[in-house]
């Protein structure tokens, strides 16, 4: 058992299994659950040291997006901006009022994510065909 593992402090424990109780789940499960919540905060923590001109914003799914900090732009729409409009970053800074340092910064972000962020397109693209259907 994970809990067993953990000499956690007696307070520590108790509140730990409180909110476990009432989640509905187990105490290993929340301790899961916090650590995996925690190790996506340190993550997005170390993207903003690489990227600081970007941050995340989480949508109505829950799921975290990338955005030009300041702007709620998402990483994606400057990306299919040129990827898929054939965009230069000159063009895609006047298009949408930004400075090219933001947009390089964006489409660099774009490159090292380039997997995540397309799937994210293609998602959307999915849910507005069925919709459209």
């Amino acid at each position: 058992m994970i809990s067993d593992s953990f000499n956690l402090p007696p307070l520590l424990r108790q509140q730990a299994q409180r909110y476990a109780a009432s989640l509905g789940i187990s105490l290993e499960q929340f301790i899961v659950s916090a650590v995996a919540e925690k190790v996506e905060i340190l993550t997005e923590h170390h993207e903003h040291l690489v990227f600081p001109e970007l941050t995340y914003r989480r949508g109505a799914s829950g799921l975290a997006a990338p955005v030009l900090y300041g702007t709620g732009l998402r990483v994606q729409t400057l990306a299919i901006a040129a990827q898929q409009w054939g965009l230069s970053a000159e063009q895609i800074a006047a298009e949408y009022d930004l400075s090219e340092a933001q947009v390089n910064a964006a489409l660099a972000f774009y490159a090292v994510h380039q997997q995540e962020i397309d799937q994210a397109i293609a998602s959307e693209v999915a849910l507005e065909s069925a919709y459209n259907v």
